[in-house]
């Protein structure tokens, strides 16, 4: 008999065989997301990655703390895509944020649209949102992405779905009001919730999410946990967008296995809050993430290299703060010029040099050029003699308020610069003057 034959009710339509099929399909990949990645996709996720898919499969709650370049983006944004696939039309809706409109717009959306693409799902999507045709005929919206201020509380309270999806990407920068909101929305058994990125902060929720007995699963992913270093066998084209042995080793000689930034892009653990610490790595990273106008004044320093250390550039305008060069040329005199060029290009009123050492001699170079130069002796007396041992600490010390108050934005992609600045170390003296740690002690 050809179901064709059947004679059925007025108004029963029998599915077709592709529906079926379709049907059956997304059953199967509802219990194996690898498949799905594999087949639909023709991706291959490494064995951390397939651990994430099926937490959420299995778990309403999964926070990942993750080594850098461990794929993160690219897998949350692969789970995004499953689970609008393979639910059906209408019972599902996924939400993502991350502390900046970059990392949403730029990341995992970015990474959502190609796998929307390679995979030729249901919908159509944009920088930040995914819609689909409803059976009724109506679009709806079933995806969203947005950075913590561009979300309306209020709304993001009253999304309802049977199954809810939540993804925090860079979980640590995202705050508390967020976190709040969104377990609102994962109410039930059937929604899930995904935080993802690095440990920088020890204080932040992303923290209290990875602790013991938070009622989170919890996987971590450090460096040496990927295929470089366990051997798995991937493709080449999976193995070259992970984080590589040489990187791990320039990481270690250039920041030590100390800092705070090492604990936490190569070994996945949050690094403790030392009561030393100058900087703590949350106010650097807020400094990452903040976006302030580049106004008057115009300031550049500039730290003379020797001994094979770089001679540094770096420029102010406002409170915006950039490195702009670093060189290893040893001749004075070709960067007294290119100090010349870099005060003309950078429009600066006045270029502030470290005169100790090898840099009295561009310092007084500069001078006879009539460069708006002032030579720094950071080993003087401070101008508050009885809280500072002398000019550096004072320095340091004023530096650490502007990273406090929130008046300073600094490169979000110079991770060596975050490194350096979480790494200071200050002490206080035995009469109460507060003195950094030598560049030597902070180094051993």
């Amino acid at each position: 008999m050809n179901l064709n034959d059947l004679e059925l009710p007025d108004g029963l339509v029998l599915p077709s065989i592709e529906e079926l099929k379709a049907s059956i399909d997304r059953e199967r990949y509802a219990q194996d997301p690898a498949a799905w990645v594999k087949e639909k996709l023709d991706e291959h996720p490494w064995s951390k990655q397939i651990e994430i898919m099926e937490s959420v499969r299995d778990n309403r709650l999964t926070a990942v703390r993750s080594a850098h370049s461990t794929g993160k983006s690219f897998i949350s944004a692969r789970i995004a895509a499953w689970f609008l696939d393979t639910n059906p039309l209408g019972d599902a809706f996924v939400v993502t944020s991350a502390p900046t409109n970059p990392q949403v717009r730029a990341i995992l959306w970015r990474e959502i649209g190609r796998a929307h693409a390679k995979g030729n799902l249901r919908g159509r999507t944009n920088q930040t949102e995914w819609h689909m045709t409803m059976p009724a005929g109506n679009e709806e919206i079933v995806a969203f992405g947005r950075k913590p201020a561009d979300i309306d509380m209020e709304g993001f309270q009253g999304i309802h779905a049977r199954r809810v999806l939540v993804i925090f990407d860079e979980a640590t920068g995202i705050a508390s009001l967020l976190w709040n909101a969104a377990d609102s929305l994962v109410s039930n058994e059937y929604s899930r919730w995904l935080v993802i990125g690095n440990p920088d902060d020890p204080a932040c929720e992303f923290a209290k999410a990875n602790e013991p007995g938070s009622g989170w699963n919890v996987i971590k992913i450090s460096a040496f946990d990927t295929p470089a270093f366990t051997g798995e066998q991937v493709p080449q084209n999976v193995l070259d967008n992970l984080i590589s042995p040489v990187w791990v080793e320039e990481k270690k000689r250039r920041w030590g296995e100390s800092n705070p930034l090492y604990i936490s892009k190569i070994l996945a653990e949050f690094p403790s809050v030392a009561e030393d610490t100058l900087i703590p790595m949350d106010w650097i990273r807020a400094a990452q993430e903040r976006e302030l106008p580049q106004t008057e004044p115009k300031r550049m320093g500039v730290d003379v290299g020797a001994g094979g250390n770089k001679t540094t550039t770096a420029v102010r305008k406002g409170d915006h703060v950039r490195i702009t060069r670093e060189s290893g040329d040893p001749d004075t005199m070709a960067t007294t010029g290119q100090i010349a060029k870099d005060i003309k290009l950078q429009g600066v009123e006045v270029c502030h040099i470290d005169e100790v050492g090898i840099g009295r001699g561009v310092v007084d170079r500069a001078k006879e050029l009539k460069l708006p130069v002032r030579g720094v002796n950071v080993g003087k007396v401070a101008s508050d003699p009885e809280q500072y041992l002398n000019l550096r600490a004072e320095g340091y010390w004023q530096l650490r308020e502007r990273f406090e108050i929130g008046n300073i934005d600094i490169d979000p992609n110079d991770e060596d610069l975050a490194a350096q600045l979480g790494g200071l170390k200050f002490k206080v003296t035995s009469n109460g003057k507060i003195q950094m740690e030598s560049k030597v002690a902070l180094k051993s």
